[in-house]
């Protein structure tokens, strides 16, 4: 069956693009003009973020976003999009660092010339998606719930150990775990509650 809400293309071999579509309600809930000056409010945004995907009925309860380090600006928002586009790939991390790409029109986050960045998740991200953040080029990965949390709901979360953060650290990346971590577990509580598909 055809998941009514991918607005992607049937068959990439008739118009030789695959197109990355976004829900246009985040928009209405981040703020790109103002800033978002502390830990707790970078965070507080990818919750709600979160939040609005579930009660929405739009996908999973997982939301994300990437910030100007210093100054707060927000660069790109992000929520879970696999069940809506049919991919496997479109966690919201992903989304929200192929945002930030675009916008900043640089494979690399960490360019000359660009501030640094971070990416601000409601959830400890799963392999993949710590994989992404490792090349994507941000200093600063900030989580709220955790792993043990996503996979309470039965969410694969994959081969993810202390390693693979010592592993990030390594590589200059700070990492902040537990900010907002009630608040982002609500999120994942709720889905449970509605009934929300475990992938």
């Amino acid at each position: 069956m055809t998941n009514p809400r991918s607005t992607g293309p049937a068959d990439v071999r008739n118009s030789g693009e695959l197109r990355l579509t976004y829900p246009v309600w985040m928009f209405s809930v981040a703020d790109f003009d103002g800033a978002y000056r502390t830990p707790d409010a970078r965070m507080a945004l990818v919750i709600r973020l979160a939040r609005e995907s579930v009660e929405r009925d739009w996908g999973g309860p997982f939301g994300a976003a990437v910030f100007e380090a210093d100054s707060g600006r927000l660069v790109s928002v992000g929520v879970n999009s696999v069940l809506r586009l049919a991919n496997s790939l479109w966690h919201a991390e992903v989304m929200a660092l192929a945002m930030a790409h675009t916008r900043l029109k640089s494979h690399t986050l960490a360019a000359p010339g660009l501030p640094a960045h971070e990416l601000v998740t409601s959830c400890e991200p799963c392999a993949m998606c710590l994989g992404a953040t490792l090349w994507s080029g941000v200093r600063t990965l900030m989580c709220g719930a955790t792993r043990a949390d996503a996979e309470a709901l039965g969410f694969d979360e994959g081969p993810v150990t202390e390693a693979s953060y010592a592993h990030l650290a390594a590589r200059g990346i700070e990492i902040v775990r537990e900010i907002r971590r009630e608040d982002a577990r609500t999120v994942l509580e709720a889905y449970r509650a509605r009934g929300g598909v475990i992938y």
